[in-house]
């Protein structure tokens, strides 16, 4: 453990001048960019100033405005989302992170979902409901690659497990259904009717495309629990709100049910087979 120890201090002690200043300027970045987020989510939530997002962007984004609209205690899990974001930044900004392969490779990525995240707040306070689409689309993609990163390396130990994989695992979970519920109420603002096919159809069409993404998630992820959480959640919540608010859709809902059953299920189903390749 010593020479473990000694190689460790060996190693921060012959790095670099610029390869220090650019790990510490990272670790700042993102604990600055989280800041900004939380920031940008208290203006959002119209708490001491600004609109709440529901009633900006004229009104396109509230809980009642289309059938793929979660109900408003959807919303809520941003609260677990952001304490999740900021435990991250706090803990990949301690000393020993500094140079650790994986936050080096993720942390950027992060920093620029949090900075995005702020500026689709800040875009929807601004009435530019259009814009926001491809803002929240690139979020999406930014956390994909976050993802991929971390699939494809391992955790050091439980509290990165936590503190990394399942932070970020929530915030692309919920971003899935964000971005189904944001395109959506671009449709509906500028007047599509649907080629004279029924909005049921549509809004089922766009709940099964939610769960087949949640689904490949669940398979390549080995079961990863914490984006399918987020992702079920957003989706019972379109069903509470389709079968207790308008519009009124008790098709939608059903629909919704099947797809959180779906994602649930595919998600046991791929930590089964996880579970057991590793321990073969």
């Amino acid at each position: 453990m010593s020479t473990r120890a000694s190689s460790n201090t060996k190693t921060d002690t012959n790095t670099e001048p610029s390869t220090r200043t650019r790990a510490i300027a990272r670790q700042v970045i993102i604990l600055v960019s989280s800041i900004l987020a939380i920031v940008a989510a208290f203006i959002g939530s119209g708490v001491f100033f600004g609109t709440p997002i529901q009633e900006a962007a004229g009104g396109f984004l509230n809980s009642d405005s289309t059938l793929i609209a979660p109900g408003t205690g959807a919303f809520r899990i941003w609260s677990v989302i952001y304490t999740g974001m900021l435990a991250y930044a706090i803990w990949q900004a301690l000393p020993g992170q500094r140079f650790d392969e994986r936050q080096q490779r993720i942390g950027w990525w992060v920093a620029a979902s949090l900075i995005l995240n702020a500026v689709w707040i800040g875009v929807v306070q601004l009435n530019l409901l259009f814009l926001s689409l491809p803002v929240i689309a690139l979020l999406l993609v930014v956390l994909c690659r976050s993802f991929v990163i971390l699939r494809q390396t391992r955790p050091k130990n439980r509290v990165e497990v936590v503190v990394a994989d399942g932070a970020i695992g929530l915030y692309l979970g919920w971003v899935i259904i964000a971005t189904a519920a944001n395109a959506t109420a671009i449709f509906y603002a500028v007047g599509f009717e649907g080629f004279g096919i029924a909005p049921e159809v549509w809004s089922s069409f766009v709940l099964a495309v939610a769960a087949a993404v949640g689904i490949a998630l669940a398979f390549w992820g080995g079961g990863r629990i914490a984006p399918a959480l987020s992702l079920s959640w957003g989706v019972v919540w379109v069903a509470v709100a389709r079968f207790t608010d308008e519009p009124y859709s008790p098709p939608t809902g059903v629909a919704a049910v099947i797809a959180v059953v779906l994602i649930v299920v595919a998600t046991v189903v791929a930590r089964v087979r996880h579970d057991r390749a590793v321990r073969r």
